[in-house]
């Protein structure tokens, strides 16, 4: 059981808030944007999580910003909230359409910036920022990705209000240090390419075997489908989409998106059909259950 410190999750916590929000961008928002608490519950401990840490880590979206409590046809549950929508859709883009290799000849986006002492919070958010769009450092306060990553650096850069103190620049490659060099020294592809492989080792022959089968268990389905989901949707922010001039022969990311939406393919319909019961009588039998068992502890 996770229990709550400041605001300071335990590792199980951890693990369920990362599994909701996975489950959030999933199913919910398939099952029109709202969730009944107690199938949800349920559901998620069909992962292998306990109630109350699923229940914390609600608990913990809903003060976030991300839920807030409605009730539908006499269930208890929540809905997601414009913020949490606008967040999960940010994500879309990349997770659900990971980023392809930038085309050499369009060039690169430059950040510089100057962030005095005083700001030093906002300093590390904008690298923060940078970082999960996939920029690379390559020099004191100077972060590159592919030109097309212009807006996204732009709007980070607007949302923390550090405009004047930042500069921005898109150009070309020309001549200097080697570029390849360059790129391996501002970001980790090996570790990047590293996590590609745990992906494929992971999922390559459960994938096989999902192929072969004439029927997928609806709860097998619903299971590896959010697994497979909550591993990925980590893995392509990391990526920057550099162009394959700069990367290895054996890069492994082609190769684990093509499984990736393999798996989405094998296993989403199965695993949604899965959950909508819970939306109707399973929810409300489990939201009984539970009010039964709320009276049992206090008589």
């Amino acid at each position: 059981m996770s229990t709550i410190k400041g605001d300071r999750p335990t590792a199980a916590g951890r693990r369920s808030r990362t599994v909701l929000v996975s489950f959030l961008g999933a199913i919910v928002r398939k099952m029109g944007n709202w969730m009944p608490i107690a199938g949800t519950v349920e559901l998620l401990t069909e992962l292998g999580l306990d109630a109350p840490s699923v229940r914390t880590a609600v608990f913990r979206l809903k003060k976030r910003g991300w839920l807030e409590s409605e009730s539908r046809a006499g269930m208890r549950g929540y809905t997601l909230t414009p913020t949490a929508l606008e967040a999960l859709a940010a994500g879309d883009e990349i997770i659900w359409h990971a980023r392809q290799p930038a085309d050499l000849g369009d060039g690169w986006c430059f950040v510089n910036f100057s962030v005095p002492e005083s700001a030093r919070a906002l300093r590390h958010q904008l690298t923060a920022h940078l970082t999960s769009l996939g920029f690379g450092n390559i020099g004191s306060a100077v972060w590159i990705a592919p030109a097309r990553m212009l807006p996204a650096a732009q709007r980070a850069i607007a949302e923390l209000d550090l405009t004047e103190q930042c500069a921005v620049f898109v150009g070309d490659y020309v001549a200097g240090q080697n570029l390849t060099a360059m790129v391996r020294g501002g970001w980790d592809l090996d570790e990047i390419d590293r996590r590609y492989r745990e992906f494929i080792g992971e999922y390559d022959g459960e994938a096989d075997l999902l192929g072969e089968a004439a029927v997928i268990d609806g709860q097998h389905a619903f299971v590896t489908y959010l697994a497979v989901i909550d591993h990925w949707r980590k893995l392509p922010f990391r990526d920057p989409g550099l162009p394959r001039e700069v990367l290895a022969e054996d890069w492994s990311g082609p190769a684990a998106v093509q499984l990736f939406e393999r798996m989405v393919t094998l296993l989403e319909g199965r695993a949604l059909a899965h959950a909508a019961p819970y939306w109707s009588t399973q929810a409300k039998a489990a939201e009984r259950a539970d009010d039964t068992r709320a009276l049992q502890r206090s008589s």
